[in-house]
């Protein structure tokens, strides 16, 4: 049975990121899907490191609460959705700071370190998506932008970790678009079968 868990990046809950939140979660719900969702800015999540537990990442230690309670959730899914803005062309802090502080070293967390780089340990998520919003339209974004979403939260972040096959869909013009293309975003969110 999948268990999807959902990282969700938004500090206002009047945000279009919040309605892709709450269609997504609903069509989880129709599919039959369990998940559990991470709230970053809800939860409090501190994505800065302190000089102790920087200490203790590459016994992968923490001495955060909500890292502990983030990286059980990671190894019981069978998928991750993320969701969130992108702000100047990139992943927004708390975001970074989610991937810098719960992703750890060691057989046990994320990742191990090799003679030739970094070897993810999160081959449990096989159904996976990252879903955006931007000022930018997406065309821009992808050719002119330099695209850092894809090519390095996706193709490089997230595969180091072990999560491959990553879906990415993207809501560009976000500030200038019309009711109707946001409805019709939507909608085409709960034709996806998760």
């Amino acid at each position: 049975m999948k268990r999807m868990l959902i990282v969700y990046c938004h500090p206002y809950n009047g945000s279009f990121n919040h309605a892709e939140l709450l269609k997504i979660e609903s069509s989880l719900t129709k599919q039959n899907i369990n998940y559990h969702l991470i709230d970053l800015y809800h939860d409090h999540f501190n994505p800065v490191y302190d000089q102790q537990e920087l200490k203790m990442f590459h016994n992968g230690g923490t001495h955060d609460p909500l890292v502990q309670e983030y990286l059980k959730r990671l190894k019981q899914a069978s998928g991750i959705i993320f969701i969130t803005p992108i702000w100047w062309n990139s992943i927004p802090g708390m975001l970074k700071g989610f991937v810098d502080k719960v992703m750890k070293e060691g057989p046990s967390k994320t990742h191990v370190v090799t003679k030739t780089g970094v070897k993810g340990t999160l081959t449990n998520l096989k159904s996976n998506y990252v879903f955006t919003t931007s000022t930018s339209p997406t065309l821009y974004y992808r050719f002119m932008a330099g695209n850092a979403i894809k090519k390095i939260f996706i193709k490089q972040t997230l595969k180091q970790l072990g999560i491959q096959n990553v879906k990415w869909h993207n809501l560009g013009g976000i500030t200038n678009s019309t009711n109707q293309k946001r409805t019709n975003y939507l909608n085409q969110l709960e034709q996806i079968k998760f």
